[in-house]
């Protein structure tokens, strides 16, 4: 008999399967679809008699969830150990210490082995069409992991392996850790099921507790409140409260607010979410925006006195839409389409939003968040904004004082004492100037700029600003004095009006 060559074999198969796809095509065209049901339903299970594999999907998000499934986040990072190794499509990412972290790509697949078995992983997506999918709002993807193993194994997997995979994936995924900073994308952005809520980059701020300007005793108050809380899981829990703390940081520009927030995120290894409310359609977004925020991390609304009409007055919409660019461009706009669009585009969050947004019942969804509110003029804000219990810490940063500048002459010049320091001294205690620009004077400005070039500069520079103050306090005194005497002058003649 004439042995079968491989052309042959190839011709064979493809027919095969070409009448396999005729007849799939054929029960799809011609057979009910409710008879189908059935046709699959009796193949599974006849399936079910013969395969000896079973199947465990772990999804990114479960049911309407908006928050990643913490057992798929340790999933992906367990398997990360191997994936370099075993994978060919790889996707990388920055990870700590500047060194990229690998993860399977999409439908890759990938071979572990636990005291003795075997079992298969593999990264799948599930795409879901949906009505009115657009470029800014595409269609939902699900993801999720598979996982495969013989039935011989089912307790060996369920009742051990699974929780090792948990528990060195959360362990692995603390040494990988890279802090980040994050921004909120505008919602039309959003799609259902994929992390396009947030986007994010390396943090890798320098700034620290250490060089940071301040005095030394207020500076050590705020890294013990922080270590507290920090500590303080069981406490929280035990006082029935939910574990977050806000902080207010109020001050002049450039007295070191952001600052303070990048010393505070090195400090405990926290990720940052730099909140954009402007940004944000309503209350509704500003909720999922919250859920998505992880654990061990900073939210910061940065300038908040600026970024809505969220000030004592509690003006109505139309006099806030009134008061707003938005509104004045809509006044002067003949054209409906664009009038739509513009008032779309003004944010519809409220005081009421944000502060259930804050302590309400959606602040309880997350644990271990601090809170961080910047803003130049306090006065601004409304009380119930800032009242403690939501913004617990009040930290006032002022001008420079003279214990700041030290800080600031040991990080630039490499100085704690010099003969100049007196003199200094004295001017700080006669004059306001604050750390961004004493530290803008201690700067070298050329190759030849000493140490005590530098000193002198900051030296001339408190001079300028004394001198300018006093002259800004004696104008300011003929002012108010020749307002006194014209009230006077009114006065007398209201007094000899009354008299005639």
């Amino acid at each position: 008999m004439k042995p079968t060559t491989m052309g042959e074999t190839w011709a064979r198969m493809g027919s095969t399967l070409a009448g396999l796809m005729f007849l799939w095509a054929f029960i799809q065209q011609f057979i009910p679809y409710e008879f189908r049901r059935y046709i699959e339903k009796g193949i599974n299970t006849l399936v079910s008699f013969t395969y000896p594999y079973v199947e465990i999907s772990i999804h990114e998000h479960m049911g309407n969830e908006l928050k990643r499934s913490e057992a798929y986040i340790a999933v992906e990072s367990y398997l990360s150990t191997n994936t370099a190794r075993n994978v060919k499509r790889l996707k990388a990412e920055m990870g700590k210490n500047n060194k990229l972290t690998l993860s399977m790509d999409d439908y890759e697949k990938l071979t572990d082995e636990y005291q003795g078995a075997k079992v298969w992983w593999s990264l799948n997506k599930i795409i879901r069409s949906s009505i009115g999918s657009t470029y800014h709002n595409p269609e939902p993807e699900r993801r999720y992991y598979k996982l495969i193993f013989h039935k011989r194994y089912r307790e060996l997997v369920t009742e051990s392996y699974l929780e090792h995979v948990m528990k060195e994936g959360k362990a692995m995924k603390e040494r990988k850790r890279q802090r980040k900073l994050y921004t909120n994308s505008p919602g039309y952005n959003w799609s259902s099921y994929k992390s396009t809520i947030w986007s994010h980059i390396a943090f890798e701020h320098p700034a620290s507790f250490q060089t940071l300007a301040m005095d030394s005793k207020k500076k050590q108050e705020i890294v013990d409140d922080l270590v507290a809380f920090s500590n303080g899981k069981d406490y929280y829990a035990k006082i029935g409260k939910a574990w977050k703390r806000g902080y207010l940081l109020y001050g002049p520009p450039g007295t070191g607010k952001s600052t303070m927030i990048a010393a505070m995120a090195k400090l405990l290894d926290y990720d940052v979410y730099d909140l954009e409310l402007t940004a944000v359609k309503d209350n509704t977004e500003l909720r999922k925006l919250l859920v998505e925020v992880t654990n061990r991390s900073i939210l910061v609304i940065e300038d908040i006195d600026c970024s809505l009409d969220l000030t004592g007055q509690r003006n109505n919409k139309a006099e806030r839409l009134s008061k707003s660019n938005v509104g004045e461009e809509i006044k002067k706009s003949n054209d409906k389409e664009e009038v739509k669009e513009l008032k779309s585009n003004i944010s519809k969050v409220t005081l009421s939003g944000l502060l259930n947004f804050i302590d309400g019942l959606w602040s309880s969804c997350g644990e271990e968040r601090l809170v961080v509110f910047t803003t130049n003029y306090v006065g601004k804000l409304d009380p119930a904004l800032v009242r403690r219990g939501r913004m617990d810490k009040h930290i006032e940063l002022s001008y420079c004082s003279f214990d700041a500048f030290k800080v600031l002459a040991k990080n630039y010049l490499v100085l704690e004492s010099h003969p100049l320091f007196d003199c200094i001294h004295k001017l700080m205690n006669e004059t306001k100037m604050t750390p961004a620009d004493v530290a803008e004077n201690l700067m070298p400005k050329s190759v030849f700029n000493d140490a005590e070039t530098r000193l002198l500069n900051l030296i001339q520079a408190l001079r300028e600003v004394k001198e300018e103050t006093e002259r800004s306090n004696v104008k300011q005194n003929q002012e108010d004095d020749a307002n006194a005497i014209s009230a006077l002058l009114n006065v007398s003649q209201t007094s000899k009006l009354v008299d005639d």
